[in-house]
């Protein structure tokens, strides 16, 4: 199955049908519905470009959040959350980043002033298939939760009715 072209919350893709030619297949991602108003800002701090791409092309196709920014380390977003406007509702965090790491990220973020850390939920999604990242995870209390890449509509919405309905 090929991707196409993206038009107006479309999928338009080509798969093989019964005579070996392509024939397109469509699919549908319907905007969140009856979550209210949507997000300020969501904040996604991972250092790979093709995934911030994907994972900012869910959260607009979601219509969750008014604002989406990208950090695209440990310290950039650090360096944003200090002055952070907007300031973000909900933050996804990537584990393994080159220089600072999701880890080093979240003891830097302990020492942030409570006013720019308050109602901030902040979920570690990652590619890690190491149970003891979640587990270490879960002890933190900063974190809200432990999601697998890449962030799909569904696992999206579980998040936003989960944190914010």
């Amino acid at each position: 199955m090929n991707l196409v072209s993206l038009e107006d919350n479309l999928y338009i893709c080509h798969t093989p049908s019964a005579t070996g030619k392509a024939t397109p297949a469509y699919s549908s991602i319907q905007p969140l519905q009856n979550m209210g108003t949507p997000l300020n800002c969501i904040l996604l701090i991972d250092d790979d470009e093709p995934t911030n791409f994907l994972n900012r092309l869910t959260l607009e196709q979601a219509g969750c959040a008014r604002h989406i920014r990208i950090a695209q380390s440990g310290q950039e977003a650090l360096d944003y959350l200090q002055d952070a406007t907007p300031r973000p509702d909900l933050i996804f965090l990537d584990i393994n980043m080159p220089a600072m790491d999701g880890w080093e990220f979240l003891e830097r973020y302990r020492h942030l002033p409570a006013a720019r850390k308050a109602d901030i939920v902040l979920i570690m999604l990652t590619t890690s298939l190491n149970p003891d990242d979640e587990i270490r995870t879960l002890a933190i209390p900063e974190v809200a939760g432990f999601e697998h890449k890449p962030l799909g509509q569904e696992q999206l919405d579980v998040l936003l009715r989960k944190y914010f309905a």
